[in-house]
């Protein structure tokens, strides 16, 4: 944050869109750059639905203690139009010991607020969502340059195709590969560090899941589905799980080897079921059996959104554990 100077912070600033990475981005680099200026800013945050015109008024007066003043407005789409006008008569002429940023989603609600306050002179930092394959292209790319490396243009489609269009899981992908490489990121930097991730199965969404480590099971899930895993064994590896948990524990405590024959599993599937099924009640199974069920009827019933039947299967089997565990 070198060189930042009172002079040179926007005494308005207007977060544009509904990119939710790009505006947290906004905010937190804003708070950080004021930070810097005045490590003892007063930073508030409201949401503009529900702030009255008399209190952004005594927000935005000057203070009798003195100090900068960073506000932050929230949901600018929604505020009423008496404090709009307020907040535009203000930014015509505002305090320079107060920040106001404003984040607004960008669409028609509420965009005579928006236009006004680009009007007025505010600062816009857009977030919109990035439409476009070249956009996301470039986004992998700058974020690379963010963190201080370097990435083709290949290297970014690589990156797309392995991860998915989603900014977040692309942001910490970057910054994972440019933590565990030299920072010179090619299509077979990429290609080289998520080859592992294809052998991802149902029964590694069914492990993590019985052992209620949801977002490695998420994020096994996800990357099973996206690299073309069908949801049907995926539904079954995760019922297996559930009733394999279920019968070792009802067979009582013992020996995997001599636990084999009387269950007829191999010794190896005993011994992680017995892992798995710590912290389990009997209830907690019954109700993970259910869930199991229902998710596999939804699965092989043709619901119109198996990837949500499965995601919602692993958030209720983690809950049924985290009941056994109360």
């Amino acid at each position: 944050m070198g060189g930042v100077t009172p002079a040179s912070l926007a005494p308005i600033l207007l977060v544009l869109g509904d990119e939710e990475l790009l505006a947290t981005r906004a905010v937190t680099e804003a708070v950080a750059k004021v930070r810097s200026v005045d490590p003892e800013v007063d930073v508030r945050e409201y949401q503009a639905s529900a702030l009255t015109v008399g209190e952004i008024a005594e927000m935005l007066s000057p203070s009798l203690f003195g100090g900068r003043r960073l506000l932050i407005l929230r949901s600018g789409q929604d505020a009423r139009k008496d404090l709009v006008a307020a907040l535009l008569a203000y930014a015509k002429n505002p305090d320079p010991e107060v920040q106001l940023l404003v984040l607004h989603l960008g669409g028609a609600k509420g965009k005579a607020f928006a236009d006004g306050l680009r009007a007025a002179g505010a600062t816009v930092v857009p977030a919109a969502k990035l439409k476009g394959h070249r956009d996301r292209v470039a986004f992998v790319r700058d974020e690379i340059r963010r963190g201080g490396g370097k990435c083709t243009d290949d290297a970014s489609e690589a990156l797309i195709a392995a991860v998915g269009n989603d900014l977040r899981e692309l942001a910490a992908a970057c910054s994972q590969l440019i933590a565990d490489t030299d920072g010179r990121i090619s299509a077979e930097t990429v290609s080289r560090y998520y080859r592992g991730r294809v052998e991802v199965t149902g029964f590694t969404v069914a492990d993590a899941t019985m052992v209620g480590d949801v977002p490695a099971a998420l994020e096994a899930l996800r990357w099973a589905l996206h690299v073309g895993v069908d949801p049907v064994p995926i539904a079954d590896a995760l019922a297996d799980g559930v009733r394999t948990v279920a019968r070792v524990a009802s067979a009582g405590r013992g020996n995997a080897y001599q636990l084999a024959s009387s269950l007829g599993m191999p010794a190896w599937k005993i011994e992680r079921a017995q892992r798995q099924g710590r912290g389990w009640t009997p209830e907690g199974l019954v109700r993970a059996m259910q869930v199991a069920a229902e998710c596999n009827a939804a699965v092989k019933g043709g619901s119109d959104d198996r990837a949500y039947a499965l995601e919602r299967a692993v958030f209720s089997v983690a809950a049924a554990r985290q009941g056994s565990a109360r």
